[in-house]
């Protein structure tokens, strides 16, 4: 492919921006490769400055559940920029979207807008300790909520793309408050609550992992981590800004059965636009400033264009009655496509899916947590990820990232991919 005007503008903005840009796993560096500049989508697509043109996978890390520059959500975002971009107010269409997120996940009884799900992870862990009274939180290997200071600590997502899972700069007295437990391991969990439970405050968790690469969970873990936090008296947080709306209209913890304390949201909520919440039970909620001493603010939460986004977004969602059936089925031809390339051509893999979530691990092993995860053949997934790139599929550049399907993507686009798949697998 032509790359001539990427490769100009992302070396010059090298010298402006660390590593070129504005989110580590985007600069391509664990793929040994420079990115492409975009310069629009459309459904399923993506166009950058040289014209090229590829099937997208990415989605904005999960946003573009409707694909890009879907025409309602763009009339929407239009009709509120026209009126203004920002006030610091209240407006109605706040209210409007924390009615929508609350009617589709009951255990959300009121919420708080927040402008990403960095900052919604965030402030719910400081909500949980506000009103625990309790200090310690507990995070799992490879799970990742954002890159706030207390919950860098074995993380996933760009922290693990880069070979590093924690960072530099985080105070070590930040990180003595954070233990951290193997996913899918109950017995390691029970043994964690025996020695600790009395002083957590807190547990959060990706229902769904999707920051180390798709992990399912084991239904029976996420249900006795719901028993073991209620007998201690530990409040439950499930982190679903990936699942949240994409899984299920009501996320996995609807899909699971399984009620949390709180719930951290994004991505999806902001159809394209920077928009998170977080929010559970009402006692709990009501300890937050103005109505309590948790003190979390923010000019931009419930920004008017964000907020209008994520209303049009959602209620397309809910309008559409074969949404989640479709988008079910386009991502098991999307798996059975990867198994019959892997069984054809010989080559080890392990897939995770549920619903539109799909990771394709280079591995012999099922992938169940963290361990497994790095276990992956990285210098295999280099190859395959060029070979796509070539044949015009937009894929995240890491092997610890998901592809996510939006209800824009076609048959063709399937076809396209498989195609895509078979010329890739045949060369590793």
């Amino acid at each position: 492919m032509n790359n001539i005007k990427s490769q100009e503008v992302f070396d010059k903005a090298c010298n402006y921006m660390p590593g070129g840009v504005n989110s580590p796993v985007r600069a391509f560096r664990s793929v040994g490769l420079k990115p492409p500049v975009i310069k629009k989508g459309k459904g399923s697509r993506l166009f950058d400055l040289d014209e090229n043109e590829y099937i997208d996978y990415v989605c904005s890390w999960g946003p573009m559940i409707l694909g890009h520059a879907q025409p309602a959500v763009i009339a929407a975002i239009k009709e509120a920029a026209e009126n203004g971009t920002s006030f610091g107010a209240p407006t109605e269409n706040e209210l409007q979207l924390a009615e929508l997120i609350c009617e589709a996940i009951p255990s959300m009884e009121m919420l708080r807008l927040v402008s990403s799900g960095t900052e919604a992870a965030m402030s719910a862990i400081r909500a949980a300790r506000g009103y625990t009274g309790r200090d310690l939180i507990v995070k799992f290997e490879g799970c990742y909520h954002g890159h706030s200071d207390g919950l860098l600590v074995k993380a996933g997502s760009g922290a693990l793309t880069a070979g590093v899972p924690d960072s530099s700069g985080v105070p070590a007295d930040y990180s003595r408050n954070t233990l951290v437990a193997v996913y899918n391991d109950a017995e390691g969990l029970q043994e964690l609550f025996k020695k600790y439970g009395s002083k957590i405050a807190a547990v959060i968790i990706e229902p769904i992992a999707a920051n180390m690469g798709l992990v399912l969970p084991d239904i029976d873990f996420l249900k006795q981590l719901r028993t073991l936090t209620e007998n201690h008296g530990v409040l439950l947080i499930f982190d679903e800004v990936i699942t949240g709306f994409r899984v299920s209209y009501g996320g996995a913890q609807e899909l699971y059965g399984i009620k949390p304390d709180l719930t951290v949201l994004g991505k999806i909520i902001g159809g394209g636009m920077p928009v998170g919440a977080y929010g559970g039970r009402r006692k709990i909620m009501e300890k937050i400033a103005p109505l309590g001493p948790v003190y979390q603010a923010g000019t931009l939460s419930g920004n008017p264009v964000a907020v209008a986004a994520g209303i049009s977004t959602l209620k397309t969602i809910k309008q559409t009655g074969d949404f989640y059936q479709r988008l079910d089925c386009l991502g098991k031809s999307l798996e059975d496509a990867y198994t019959e390339a892997a069984n054809r051509y010989g080559t080890d893999i392990s897939i995770n899916r549920v619903g539109s979530l799909l990771s394709v691990f280079f591995s012999d092993r099922v992938v169940v947590d963290y361990s497994s995860a790095v276990k992956s053949d990285l210098e295999k997934f280099k190859k395959y990820f060029s070979f796509m790139l070539d044949r015009g599929i937009y894929i995240a550049p890491s092997q610890f990232e998901a592809l996510f399907v939006s209800y824009a993507h076609i048959e063709k686009d399937i076809a396209e991919t498989k195609a895509a798949i078979e010329y890739a697998f045949s060369l590793l």
